[in-house]
């Protein structure tokens, strides 16, 4: 497994909604993030910084950015692009964080 960590940011006014609807993550997203190879994704909040800290085991790269292609994913980007800062295809402005230790 691959371990990708990152971190995206949330406007300050919107914490709790974004993690409400995460918390009601649609079932055909939660679908595709596994046929895409992801495992153990979790996101946890900084909210003194706004900021959000994602975590995800992914089988290959390839497999994993092929969920930004799918309707789907193209939907909660959309869905999603009122709460948090985006690209202009709704995106999440995502930065990669670099693993500097790992304890197996």
């Amino acid at each position: 497994m691959i371990r990708k960590t990152f971190v995206m940011y949330v406007n300050p006014d919107c914490h709790q909604i974004y993690e409400q609807r995460h918390n009601e993550l649609w079932q055909g997203m939660k679908d595709v993030l596994k046929a895409h190879g992801g495992h153990n994704y979790s996101i946890h909040l900084f909210a003194e910084q706004n900021l959000l800290f994602g975590y995800v085991e992914i089988e290959n790269e390839a497999q994993w950015e092929a969920v930004s292609e799918t309707e789907i994913c193209r939907e909660w980007w959309d869905y999603m692009q009122d709460v948090m800062a985006t690209n202009s295809d709704h995106s999440p402005i995502s930065k990669p964080l670099k693993e500097v230790f790992y304890l197996k």
